[in-house]
Formats: structure tokens, sequence, C-alpha cells
């Protein structure tokens, strides 16, 4: 499973980079704020909702800490997705939130 810091991936931002970020958190989780474009799909609606991403995308998947998001990349990888885990989440984010 491919890994990004937090730093790598705000960096990115900051370049303009357009990034694909799916955050997996519950819902009630990222009202307290996200990484300004990403897309909240709960960890438990991955599956089911796996049909609105693109394969031909790379997508970085963020959580609080990065277990679930590992579980998201590992499970997205198993179906031939190109993902990579933000480690740490967003306890080590320092960029800005929406």
């Amino acid at each position: 499973m491919k890994q990004m810091t937090a730093k790598e991936v705000e960096t990115l931002l900051n370049e303009g980079k357009k990034l694909n970020i799916i955050d997996v958190r519950e819902v009630d989780e990222v009202t307290g704020g996200k990484i300004p474009g990403a897309v909240n799909i709960p960890l438990g609606l991955v599956e089911f909702r796996m049909h609105e991403l693109d394969k031909s995308n790379e997508y970085i998947v963020v959580c609080r800490s990065g277990g679930r998001s590992g579980r998201a990349s590992q499970f997205l990888e198993s179906y031939g997705f190109n993902v990579i885990n933000m480690a740490g989440g967003m306890l080590t984010w320092k960029g800005k939130v929406e």
C-alpha cells in the first residue's frame, strides 16, 4: 500500500495540484473540518459507493489517524483502484480545512 504524509499532501495542494481526496471518517467527524475538496465517503459505505470512483484516477484516502484509511485503501486496491493512504490522518494535518 502506497503512503503519503499529511505534509506531502498539503504541499501538493499548495502547488495547485488537483487531488482526489476521499475522507472515510464518519459524517459527524467531518463537520469539524476536512481537507478542502475532499469527498466524504464513510468507511462503512466505501463498498457501496466505489462505483462513483474512476479507476483511471489516483485517490488519496484520509481518516482521523490513518487506520480506517489504511483499511479503505487496501479494500479499494483489491478492486483495482490506484490509492494512497495519508499516514497519520487528520491528526497530523496542519493545512487549511473547510
